[in-house]
C-alpha cells in the first residue's frame, strides 16, 4: 500500500512536510492536479492533491479550498508556492484545522516528474500488492480478507447472496440485506461491492467500505477470484448422520442446485447426502419461509421446498425429513416440520402416486360412482362425518341438515362401500382413502 508517508520517502521528490505529520500513513490512491479554488466535485478519496496555488490571491481563500480536499477524503495537499514567496499560513492553518497532511514541493520540481514518479510507485505498489495477496491464495476467507484489507485501507467483507455476513474484517456500517438490495438496484452507496467469482447457486459478494481507485478496484477483483476459488475448495465431503439429529432435507425443483443452497441456508450444518435436486443435512435448526423465498428469487424463480424433521434417531430423523419434504412438496408450502404433520399425512406421503390412486378407487370407488350417476355428495358427507370423530350430531350441524338425514345418507354410504362407518378400523379405511386424493381430499 503506498501512503503519503511513502512518497515522502522517495529520493526523487524531496517533498517535506509543514502540517499533519501524524496523519502520513494515510493511503495514497492516486494523484490529480488543481489550480481550481474549489475542486470539490472533481475529487475522490485517497488523492494526493497536487497544486501551485495559483488560485490563492488573500488570506481566506484556502478555507474552501482545504475543505473540499477534507470533504473528498483526499490523502493529502502537496503545494509549491514559488509563484507567492512560499506557501502562505492561511494554507497551513486550514489544514491544521481540517487534518489534511500539508507537503512542500521544491520550487525547483516541476510537476510531471512528480507526476511521473507518483503514477509509476503507485503501479508497483499495486503490482506488489497483487502479488503478496496471491501468495496467501491459500489461506482461509478471512485471512485473505485481511490481506486485502491492508493493501487497499479499507475494510473488508465477504457476503452470501442470503445475507449473511460469512467474514469481515470489523463491524458491517449497514444490514446486509441493505448492501445487497443496493447491490441489486445499483444504487450508489458508502461500499463497493464486487461479486465473487465462480459459479455457484447462491452468490457471494465482496464489500469494500469507500470508493475504489482503479488500482483498487483491480485488487478488490483479484481477491474475489481468490475467494472464488476459496470457496470451491471448501465443498466438505459427506459425512456419517450422528446419533441424534433435526434432518433437514431441501428440494430445488428444476435444477441440481440444492447442495449450494442447503450449504448457504445452514452454513454450520452437516451435509448428509446430495443427489443433485435433493439434499440432506444435520443441523439444530430449520430455515424460514422468507429464506427460502429470496433463495427462489435468487435461482431466477425456482421453487424451493424444504423438509424438517423432529431431533430424533438417525433412521427416524432421515426419513421423516423425506416425508415432510414430499408433504411440502405436494402442498406447494416453502417449510413443512414433520412435526406439525399427521401422521397419516406423512405415510400418505410415503406411498407413490399410483398406490394412492389405487387406494382411493378400491375403497372409494362404489361411493364415486353413486355420486357421479345420482349427482349426491355422499363423498362430502362422509369425510365430514369422519372428521367430526364419527358424531351424527356434530355432522348433521356441520352440514346443516336434521341428524336423521345425516344417519340415513351414512348408511346409504356403507352399504356402497360394504363398511361399517360406525367401526373404527372401517372408518380408518375410508377415511385413509379419502386422504390419499390429495391435501383437500373429497
Amino acid at each position: 500500500m503506498t501512503t503519503v508517508k511513502t512518497l515522502l520517502g522517495l529520493p526523487g521528490l524531496r517533498l517535506r512536510p509543514l502540517a499533519g505529520t501524524d496523519l502520513l500513513d494515510r493511503p495514497v490512491t492516486r494523484i490529480y492536479v488543481t489550480e481550481l479554488p474549489d475542486p470539490g466535485r472533481y475529487l475522490s478519496a485517497g488523492e494526493l492533491v497536487l497544486s501551485g496555488l495559483l488560485w490563492w490571491r488573500r488570506p481566506g481563500d484556502a478555507e474552501p479550498f482545504v475543505a473540499a480536499l477534507a470533504r473528498a477524503g483526499a490523502a493529502a495537499l502537496a503545494a509549491s508556492g514559488a509563484d507567492s514567496g512560499g506557501i502562505p499560513d492561511d494554507v497551513a492553518d486550514a489544514c491544521v484545522r481540517h487534518r489534511i497532511p500539508l507537503l512542500e514541493v521544491p520550487a525547483d520540481l516541476s510537476f510531471s516528474v512528480i507526476t511521473e514518479q507518483v503514477v509509476l510507485a503507485l503501479a508497483a505498489a499495486s503490482e506488489s500488492a497483487r502479488k503478496r495477496l496471491q501468495a496467501a491464495a491459500d489461506a482461509p476467507v478471512g485471512t485473505l480478507l485481511e490481506s486485502a484489507s491492508a493493501e487497499l485501507g479499507l475494510p473488508c467483507w465477504v457476503l452470501s447472496g442470503l445475507g449473511r455476513v460469512i467474514a469481515g474484517t470489523g463491524p458491517l456500517p449497514m444490514p446486509a440485506p441493505d448492501v445487497l438490495r443496493r447491490y441489486a438496484a445499483k444504487e450508489a452507496g458508502p461500499l463497493t461491492v464486487v461479486p465473487v467469482e465462480g459459479r455457484h447457486a447462491v452468490p457471494w459478494l465482496i464489500a469494500v467500505g469507500g470508493p475504489l481507485s482503479t488500482a483498487q478496484a483491480e485488487l478488490a477483483g483479484e481477491l474475489a477470484g481468490l475467494v472464488g476459488v476459496t470457496r470451491a475448495r471448501a465443498v466438505a465431503p459427506e459425512a456419517e448422520l450422528p446419533g441424534e439429529a433435526r434432518v433437514v432435507a431441501l428440494r430445488t425443483e428444476g435444477s441440481d442446485e440444492s447442495r449450494d443452497v442447503l450449504r448457504e441456508l445452514l452454513p454450520d450444518g452437516l451435509l448428509l447426502e446430495s443427489t443433485g435436486d435433493t439434499s440432506f443435512a444435520a443441523t439444530s435448526r430449520r430455515p424460514s419461509p422468507a429464506e427460502l423465498s429470496t433463495v427462489e428469487t435468487l435461482l431466477q424463480a425456482k421453487r424451493v421446498y424444504c423438509g424438517v424433521s423432529d431431533p430424533g434417531p438417525r433412521e427416524e430423523a432421515w426419513a421423516s425429513a423425506r416425508y415432510a419434504l414430499a408433504v411440502a412438496a405436494r402442498w406447494r408450502v416453502p417449510v413443512v416440520a414433520a412435526g406439525e404433520v399427521d401422521v397419516h399425512e406423512l405415510l400418505l406421503t410415503g406411498a407413490p402416486d399410483g398406490l394412492r390412486a389405487a387406494l382411493r378407487r378400491r375403497v372409494l370407488g362404489p361411493l364415486l360412482a353413486y355420486d357421479a350417476e345420482q349427482h349426491t355428495d355422499l363423498v362430502h358427507t362422509v369425510r365430514v362425518f369422519l372428521e367430526c370423530s364419527g358424531s351424527p350430531t356434530r355432522a348433521a350441524k356441520a352440514l346443516h341438515v336434521h341428524v336423521n338425514t345425516l344417519r340415513y345418507r351414512i348408511g346409504r354410504a356403507g352399504e356402497l362401500l360394504g363398511a361399517d362407518l360406525t367401526e373404527f378400523t372401517d372408518q380408518l379405511d375410508v377415511y385413509l382413502a379419502l386422504r390419499a386424493g390429495g391435501q383437500a381430499g373429497g
